[in-house]
């Protein structure tokens, strides 16, 4: 029943993001709780495994478009993230501050399981691709680089956990490469989970 053990990825070979003082410097893990995003109007902190808040997430499910509005812990605006209505496939996109569209993610069918493409536009001009096969009933998942298949981004979890499955509540390690983006990580997550809150019945459907 010991905590799975966090994965060390590779650096990947160049800073690969659109936030840059969010970039990993070395391997970093980030802890995350299913289904706490999905209530709304509930804010909560998403950081690092000892114990530092990195983001803050509020969901506004109310409004015409649910979406969850990403900040820093000092109170910038990062981005909010809202599904796209009227697609084939589920899709979903980051905003930022300014009102662009920055980061998309699409839900593409996997038998037994979920595939999200995430695709964004690096501060460096780069044209990213990362592909993410898992879902949250998986014990793993992993982020890669399209082009290369390198990960960039393993989740895992303690499935054996006995005080979680009592609380009703299972936690997630996301660890990250070097050199790239936590905030974007952060951002194909919640995708996952308001695919999974949709398809349960949800807001955002």
């Amino acid at each position: 029943m010991g905590n799975h053990p966090p994965p060390q990825l590779a650096p990947f070979p160049r800073p690969m993001g659109i936030f840059m003082p969010f970039v990993a410097k070395q391997n970093e893990t980030l802890i995350l709780k299913e289904k706490v995003w999905s209530l709304s109007g509930n804010s909560f902190d998403i950081g690092l495994a000892n114990g530092q808040p990195l983001f803050k997430v509020k969901g506004e499910a109310f409004s015409l478009s649910s979406r969850m509005s990403v900040s820093d812990m000092a109170g910038k605006h990062l981005f909010c993230i809202r599904k796209k209505h009227f697609k084939l496939r589920s899709t979903y996109y980051a905003e930022s501050a300014d009102g662009q569209e920055i980061f998309e993610v699409e839900s593409r069918f996997k038998f037994g399981g979920s595939k999200f493409i995430g695709t964004f536009t690096s501060a460096s001009g780069q044209k990213e691709e990362l592909l993410m096969k898992g879902d949250w009933t998986d014990t793993t998942a992993e982020i890669t680089d399209e082009a290369s298949g390198q990960p960039v981004a393993a989740i895992y979890r303690d499935r054996w956990n006995a005080r979680e499955w009592l609380g009703g509540q299972q936690t997630y390690n996301v660890t990250i490469a070097p050199n790239v983006d936590m905030a974007i990580i952060v951002a194909m997550c919640i995708c996952l989970d308001m695919k999974r809150n949709e398809a349960n019945g949800g807001a955002g459907a």
